[in-house]
């Protein structure tokens, strides 16, 4: 009982916000809150419902008395089996076991991974605009770029291969 007074206490809503869930995640849980509710609706139902059988209401309704005295005695002596389900258990917490474990190392590559994107982004911030950059700063920052051009004016070329095909050839003649 107090876990369903404490179930019914906990705000979801919050927990969403304050986890930063994302929108598949949160719907998932959603849906699964969703499932266990009509679970349990189903349950109340059928845990109202009676559970004997009225073997004498049978007897005077059916012709077949046997019948009636079979199902009687097979339900006495029905026994439900039990079943072990420590193996699966176990095999779910190690599963659980290397979720969490990947899960764990896929933070810590995310945590990298953001580290050098907030480097990235600090340098890029940090970088002088496109439109103040000379040829030079282009040539330091890139020496096989000043080697091509030094080659293609030696050579006589005056054009970009593929230029003209990306953006078209800008003479009126």
């Amino acid at each position: 009982m107090a876990s369903k007074v404490a179930a019914a206490a906990v705000d979801f809503s919050r927990i969403y916000s304050s986890l930063g869930l994302g929108r598949e995640t949160i719907a998932a849980v959603q849906a699964f809150r969703k499932r266990h509710a009509d679970a349990q609706r189903v349950a109340t139902h059928f845990a109202s419902q009676p559970t004997t059988v009225d073997f004498a209401h049978y007897r005077s309704v059916l012709k077949n008395k046997a019948i009636v005295d079979e199902a009687e005695k097979l339900l006495k002596e029905f026994k439900p089996t039990t079943y072990d389900v420590s193996a699966t258990l176990q095999a779910i917490e190690t599963f659980e076991a290397k979720a969490v474990s990947k899960a764990q190392e896929t933070e810590q590559k995310i945590d990298v991974e953001l580290k050098e994107l907030q480097a990235t982004l600090a340098n890029i911030e940090d970088a002088r605009p496109f439109d103040q950059l000379t040829t030079e700063d282009v040539a330091k920052a890139h020496p096989r770029i000043a080697e091509a051009v030094e080659t293609m004016v030696k050579k006589g070329k005056w054009t970009v291969p593929g230029y003209k095909e990306k953006f078209g050839d800008l003479n009126l003649m």
